[in-house]
């Protein structure tokens, strides 16, 4: 079957959306792997990736609301590059109304408040603070979302604010934010999971392979298998190391999808 689309707020989200880590150097994991990422995805290499997915049938991408990718999805669309862009707000800006209007303003059909801004602000009871986040980005007429790393997050702000879709952390890795070190354990993944099933709105499971530490043909069908139907998942894709990453990504979903086994290596 090909990769399904689903609803978000209006907008139909293929199940399966390409994320903007690697394009910005975010490879949460010790060593010059940042570097590495910062140098070989040029604006180029980033646009060449985006229409590697959509020959794939990925219809979206997701990334920061800074001023690198706005910049590298007006080159890409200037190409011709037809995928909509759902926004995470950078919390380095200085402005978070001002950093939404931005986005939308460059394109974004959809904004989300980052997750590590999330924590801090559920943390310390600033309730009100999300509520005005949210706010500022339906002022923009666009669909509103949270992201956060401790699913409980997510479970109590869905009794208590307006939300149109969930970003959810396979796992409880808040730690990257907070200077805490790269913590990516697999207990963590049921809490999620069981996070997102629960949840009315639709659900983007993001972070699925740890940041590269987990292997797809284990992990993708068990999220696929434990999200709901209308929900998504959103991967970023290394290139340099794996040049077919796209497409053998998209296949596998496809048949996890379609309820096919995977095929037996050689």
């Amino acid at each position: 079957m090909p990769l399904p689309s689903v609803g978000l707020g209006g907008l139909q989200v293929s199940r399966l959306i390409v994320g903007g880590n690697p394009f910005s150097g975010h490879a949460h994991k010790p060593g010059g792997l940042r570097e590495e990422m910062l140098d070989y995805y040029t604006n180029a290499r980033i646009a060449a990736t985006l229409f590697a997915c959509e020959a794939q049938g990925i219809n979206t991408f997701l990334g920061r609301a800074d001023a690198h990718i706005l910049r590298a999805l007006r080159e890409y669309r200037n190409q011709g590059g037809t995928l909509q862009w759902i926004a995470q707000t950078a919390p380095e800006m200085l402005s978070l109304e001002r950093n939404i209007r931005e986005a939308v303003a460059g394109g974004a059909r959809a904004v989300y408040l980052h997750g590590g801004w999330l924590d801090q602000q559920w943390e310390a009871g600033n309730v009100g603070a999300v509520r005005d986040g949210l706010a500022m980005i339906r002022d923009q007429g666009v669909p509103a979302g949270i992201a956060a790393h401790v699913p409980q997050f997510h479970l109590e702000a869905a009794e208590q604010l307006d939300i149109d879709f969930h970003m959810v952390c396979c796992f409880n890795c808040g730690s990257v934010h907070a200077g805490r070190g790269e913590q990516f354990v697999l207990d963590d993944v049921p809490a999620a999971l069981a996070a997102i099933a629960r949840l009315e709105k639709p659900c983007i499971a993001y972070k699925v392979l740890g940041a590269g530490r987990y292997d797809p043909e284990a992990m993708l069908p068990r999220v696929y298998g434990a999200i709901k139907p209308g929900d998504m998942v959103l991967m970023g894709f290394w290139t340099k190391q794996h040049t077919t990453q796209v497409g053998d990504t998209v296949a596998l979903v496809e048949r996890i999808l379609a309820g096919a086994p995977a095929p037996v290596a050689d």
